[in-house]
This record gives structure tokens, C-alpha cells and sequence, in this order.
């Protein structure tokens, strides 16, 4: 085995494949930067205004946003040049940037940053139905679950290296140099998509499969996941997975004081998570490769939510960390073979209208995570918090490895949508 000969499937072999290269090196630039503006965002914002209701709504302005409007950012996707729509993005993106930093440099009133924010969100909810729809014509189908894996990676790492250096940024000067700096990677991004030559790989499809309105494309969008029961099995595990995080970020708070970890033991148990999910990203490929997808998923989601049932019992901190860090391998085990499944079962042409509803689904589960765990921890103290959360994975998992009967549903035109056969029986199976 050695670099010039990886195994096939592998997050390595998909490196092989230039144009994906490219792909995944703007992600992970404009990740990091992402990551890194995120923190010099609501420094600006507390610094302004002293309030963390601002603050608040300065990281909600970020995530609506994209729930809302993600929906018609897929109709988009599949309605345009895809190549030419991920440089636009990256475009407007990088301007809106510049227009923060002026805001940070001139000292305008600093409650236009989160309207700045929003409209940088909604300006880039077009890019990642983009990029997944574009990446199995990227990569042979034998190494796409490598290729959803390392777009899996570079993203945790964006989470760890990002606000690793907004911070060494906000230590060297203010708020508007990170805000430049997030700039000068959406630059780098869109010069990297340009790098791959344009053809059929970024092409959505025949002009008469193109939706005739915005709200009747997402309707297509619906119809299209309803009628491959697959693909509805693992947007529902992603999205459990998803609540499983919103409640993580209220309920390692009570975890870290149980295990004797202190404050600061909730960003440990945090920075475990993400440790956790880069090494679901190694495991992910050959999971996917050797195993047939209902098994995985049920594996998958029982990573997920036995340990959290386990920490609800815990005192010891290193089992703590340990019980962590398997949640976040098997989440991202969960997306990796969601988005692969997706890419390979849904229709090409309709892709982005699918996509579209599935991510804002998954990121919208975060957010009622984080307000469910309260209730339920006023309900049922702590630990049943936990416990409630774990069971609930494992139930859904269980549920998974019943396969459902596919049944055809209206499509766009009225015409019937059947479930198609993959080519890989073990991926959909």
C-alpha cells in the first residue's frame, strides 16, 4: 500500500482525482475562514453592544438563514451552471466580507454586522448542494464514499483550526482583520473551483427537467425524497444525529460537572467530540465498502446513543471523553453514508432540490436540540436527559434495519417517481 496506489474508496484515492482535489481545497479554506469569522463576529458584536442577547442574535442571524432558505438555495443548484454558481457565491461572499470589515474599521453601528452576517449565510446557501451534487461526477462511483469523507474531515478540522487562529488574529489587531482574512479565502475558493475545467460534471440537467418556480421546486424537492424510502430512512438519522448535538451543547455542561471535569471541562469534552468524528472519517469508507447501509446506519446510530445513555451514569472523566468521542464517530459516520446514499440513489438532475430540504432539516435538528434538553432536564434531571436523548437514537436505529416498501409518488410533472435500482447493492440494500 503507499500514496500513489490507495485502496479504493479510501479518503486518500479520492485525493487521486484533480478536480475533487481542487473541490475539497476551497472547502477547506473557506471552512476555516468561516470558523475563524464566526469568532471575530461575535467579538465585534459584545464588544459593541455588551449584551448577549445581541450575541444571540448575531449567531441565530447565521443559522436562519440558511434553514429557511437552504430550500431554494437547491432549486438554484439545479437551475444554473454549478461551477459558475459556487464562484458566484464565493464572490458575493467575499465582498459582503470586505463591507464587514469596513463596518469594524469605520465604526458604523455594529448591529449591522449580524444583517452582514445573514446575507452572507443566505448568499452561500447554493454552495453545498452544489459541491455534493457535482462530487460523484468528480470522482468514480468506487471512490465516493472516500470523497464524502474528506469533505466530512476538512469541515472538522475548519472547527478546530478556524477559531484556533481568529484567535491569534483578534490577538493582532481587531475584529476587521479576520473579517479580511475570511475575505481572502473566499477569493482562494473561488479560484480553486475555476481551477477545474467547466463541462457536464457541473451541469444539472436537460432545460425542460428545470423546475418553472422557486416554491415549485421545492415541492419537487419533497416529492423526489418521498419516493425513495432509502433516502428518507437516512435524512431522519441525520437529523436524530443532529438533535443528539443540540443536546450535547446543554447537557455536556451538566456531564463535565458530573465527571469532576469542571467549566473548562466542557470544552474538553467538546474538542473529544470533534477528535471522535475525524477518526469516523477514516472508519467511514471501509464501513460503507464492507457492510450492507442498514447495518452501518444501526451501528451508526448506536455509536450515538448508547454512549449518551452511558454518560448519564458516568463519573469518571476519561470515560467521559472516551463516551464522547464515539458519539462524534458515529455521527459523522451517519452523514457521510447519508450524503453518499443520497448521491447515489436520487435522481442527478433533481439532486440540488432534494439536498436542499435535507441539510436545512439536519441544521434546523440542532437547533431544536438545544431547545428540547432544557425540557427534558427540567423534567427528568440530568441523567434522564441523557438517557431519553440515547434511547431514542438506538430506538430509531433499531426501527432503520426494517426496510420500507418503495412507493411511487407524484413527481414534478405528475408523473410517477420509482426508486431506482443503485449499483451497489450494499449501499442500498
Amino acid at each position: 500500500m503507499n500514496l500513489q496506489n490507495p485502496p479504493a474508496g479510501t479518503i486518500r484515492a479520492s485525493l487521486r482525482h484533480p478536480a475533487f482535489a481542487w473541490l475539497l481545497g476551497g472547502l477547506a479554506v473557506s471552512q476555516i475562514g468561516d470558523w475563524l469569522y464566526n469568532l471575530a463576529l461575535v467579538t465585534l458584536v459584545y464588544q459593541g453592544t455588551h449584551s448577549a442577547m445581541w450575541v444571540g442574535i448575531t449567531t441565530a442571524a447565521r443559522v436562519v438563514p440558511l434553514v429557511v432558505l437552504g430550500p431554494l438555495g437547491g432549486v438554484i443548484a439545479d437551475r444554473f451552471d454549478r461551477r459558475l454558481l459556487m464562484v458566484a457565491c464565493d464572490g458575493i461572499r467575499l465582498v459582503l466580507m470586505l463591507i464587514l470589515a469596513f463596518v469594524a474599521v469605520a465604526h458604523l453601528p455594529v448591529l449591522l454586522a449580524p444583517v452582514i452576517a445573514a446575507a452572507a449565510t443566505a448568499a452561500g446557501t447554493p454552495y453545498l448542494p452544489c459541491a455534493s451534487a457535482s462530487t460523484p461526477r468528480l470522482v468514480p462511483y468506487t471512490d465516493l464514499a472516500g470523497a464524502n469523507a474528506a469533505r466530512s474531515a476538512v469541515t472538522s478540522l475548519g472547527i478546530i483550526v478556524g477559531p484556533a487562529l481568529g484567535g491569534v488574529l483578534l490577538l493582532a489587531g481587531s475584529p476587521a482583520l479576520a473579517f479580511v482574512v475570511n475575505s481572502i479565502t473566499f477569493g482562494l475558493s473561488a479560484l480553486a473551483v475555476l481551477a477545474i475545467p467547466a463541462g457536464p460534471a457541473f451541469y444539472p440537467g436537460q432545460p425542460e427537467e428545470q423546475p418553472t418556480g422557486l416554491l415549485r421546486g421545492v415541492a419537487e424537492g419533497a416529492a423526489v425524497l418521498r419516493a425513495y424510502p432509502q433516502a428518507l430512512r437516512l435524512v431522519g438519522a441525520d437529523i436524530m444525529c443532529s438533535l443528539t448535538y443540540g443536546m450535547q451543547t446543554v447537557l455536556l455542561l451538566l456531564v463535565a460537572r458530573q465527571a469532576g471535569l469542571g467549566l473548562h471541562g466542557y470544552g474538553y469534552l467538546f474538542a473529544s467530540l470533534g477528535v471522535g468524528a475525524l477518526a469516523g472519517t477514516t472508519l467511514a469508507s471501509r464501513a460503507v465498502r464492507s457492510f450492507r447501509s442498514r447495518t452501518v446506519l444501526a451501528a451508526a446510530l448506536g455509536a450515538v446513543g448508547l454512549p449518551m445513555m452511558m454518560l448519564g451514569v458516568t463519573r469518571w472523566a476519561a470515560a467521559a471523553l472516551v463516551l464522547v468521542a464515539l458519539t462524534g464517530a458515529g455521527a459523522i459516520l451517519v452523514e457521510i453514508l447519508t450524503e453518499t446514499s443520497l448521491q447515489q440513489a436520487l435522481p442527478a438532475e433533481m439532486f440540488g432540490r432534494a439536498y436542499g430540504l435535507a441539510l436545512p432539516a439536519s441544521i434546523g435538528g440542532i437547533a431544536a436540540g438545544a431547545l428540547i434538553a432544557p425540557l427534558l432536564t427540567s423534567s427528568f434531571g440530568g441523567t434522564g436527559a441523557l438517557v431519553a436523548c440515547g434511547a431514542a437514537v438506538v430506538a430509531y436505529g433499531v426501527m432503520c434495519l426494517r426496510a420500507p416498501r418503495a412507493k411511487p409518488v407524484s413527481g414534478p410533472a405528475g408523473n410517477a417517481l420509482a426508486p431506482v435500482a443503485d449499483p451497489n447493492s450494499q449501499l442500498t440494500s
